[in-house]
């Protein structure tokens, strides 16, 4: 690899790390306790400041369940093949449709199917960004703000993510659904094509 390519793979590391942990909503201080790093650490890596080295990738990979070479983006040339890892988060599970870190995030999420017959209001949070979902089978229970919404497999919705929402089961089987997040407020603008005259 040459200089300016190791330099400009060194530079993105950085905001990648920045960027996985807001769309992971974890903040500084919870990942110094995971990873033993400490904050100060974490803080410059994140800003540039301090050169991201192997004995620090290391245990940031293992925490955010992600391949190193996802965190450096290296990933092998011309294969464009992914290799999603799982993760459970507030008992949903996500599975990562998208390779990079940077831009939009592309996610396959599962919520388990409801243990009682009461459906509880999700909780709701709040944070930078817009998303856009997509319902593939089951009942989405989306909370979002004031309004109570149940989609359907094939309904989509969209939303600033600065709404407060939440999400919950709202059938008695697990319901999957589709999920683009873009953590700078990208939209993503579903459109009928133009019927032909």
């Amino acid at each position: 690899m040459a200089d300016d390519d190791l330099t400009d793979v060194l530079t993105a590391v950085g905001p990648r790390l920045r960027t996985l942990r807001h769309t992971r909503g974890t903040t500084l201080a919870q990942l110094s306790e995971v990873t033993g790093i400490s904050l100060s650490t974490l803080s410059r890596l994140e800003s540039g400041q301090r050169k991201p080295a192997l004995e620090l990738l290391l245990p940031l990979a293992k925490a955010y369940g992600v391949q190193l070479d996802e965190l450096v983006g290296a990933p092998a040339p011309g294969d464009p093949r992914i290799h999603p890892r799982p993760f459970t988060r507030h008992g949903q599970t996500f599975v990562p449709l998208t390779r990079y870190l940077g831009g939009l995030h592309a996610y396959k999420q599962i919520i388990p199917a409801r243990q009682s017959a009461e459906c509880a209001r999700p909780e709701q949070r709040v944070h930078e960004g817009y998303e856009w979902l997509y319902v593939l089978s089951g009942r989405l229970r989306l909370a979002l703000g004031e309004h109570d919404l149940v989609l359907t497999a094939g309904e989509a919705a969209e939303f600033d993510t600065r709404t407060p929402h939440g999400f919950a089961n709202a059938g008695d089987r697990p319901v999957e659904f589709l999920s683009l997040f873009g953590a700078q407020g990208e939209r993503m603008h579903v459109r009928a094509r133009p019927a032909a005259t």
